[in-house]
């Protein structure tokens, strides 16, 4: 399964699951639209910005015809995804627009990526996210828990909830750089290099810090 099926199949609790259902062809939007979104998705996670907004509208437009806001609330989330997974943390608002239309399990979802899921909704959420979701988890099961998830852009996005609910140890910052690293995810890349950074300075650690400098140049160069 290619990474542009897998964001479409495994990141937003099932977005437009419809369009790879066995049995008749789906209609175009549903195939349009499921393409604009993982090219959006990507896009954003390589740090092209003019890509991914135009992506953006066209996946709007063709959900929009529709008139189905439950799966427009859907899509949003999957951009608001790629933003956690890049530890880039703001409202949610194109899904706050739709909250009262879209379904339990999307709105569980949202509160889990603001790092604010209520106990009673962790069952409503994708499987691999549920240990991470648990605020009990402690920050070494939570890492534990992290290795475990398959899909690479879920692993960073659960990584970035960790973070965002202050419990991201060095194993889940190295797991999150690891895994941008090998999907050559330029944007997410930066982002956890530069916590690790930020911590190898804290500790007063020179030569990690030179390193991860030189590392960071070399990505920020590679535009």
């Amino acid at each position: 399964m290619s990474t542009m099926r897998r964001l479409s199949s495994l990141v937003a609790v099932g977005l437009l699951g419809a369009a790879c259902a066995s049995g008749p062809e789906p209609p175009d939007w549903q195939m349009n639209a499921r393409q604009a979104i993982d090219a959006a998705v990507v896009a954003y996670l390589e740090g092209n910005a003019r890509v991914e907004a135009t992506e953006t509208e066209r996946a709007r437009s063709e959900i929009a015809r529709t008139g189905q806001l439950d799966l427009l609330a859907r899509a949003e989330l999957m951009r608001c995804a790629a933003r956690v997974a890049s530890l880039v943390f703001e409202p949610c608002e194109g899904f706050e627009k739709l909250r009262l239309e879209a379904a339990p399990a999307e709105r569980a979802y949202a509160d889990y990526l603001a790092a604010r899921a209520q106990p009673q909704d962790i069952a409503l959420l994708p499987q691999p996210h549920r240990a991470v979701a648990d605020a009990r988890t402690g920050a070494d099961a939570a890492a534990s828990a992290l290795g475990g998830i398959d899909d690479p852009l879920s692993r960073l996005i659960a990584a970035g909830v960790l973070f965002a609910s202050n419990r991201a140890s060095p194993q889940t910052l190295q797991i999150a750089v690891d895994t941008a690293s090998a999907q050559g995810w330029r944007r997410p890349l930066l982002a956890w290099l530069n916590v690790q950074l930020m911590r190898a300075e804290q500790a007063g650690a020179s030569g990690e810090a030179d390193r991860l400098r030189r590392r960071i140049a070399v990505v920020q160069g590679a535009r």
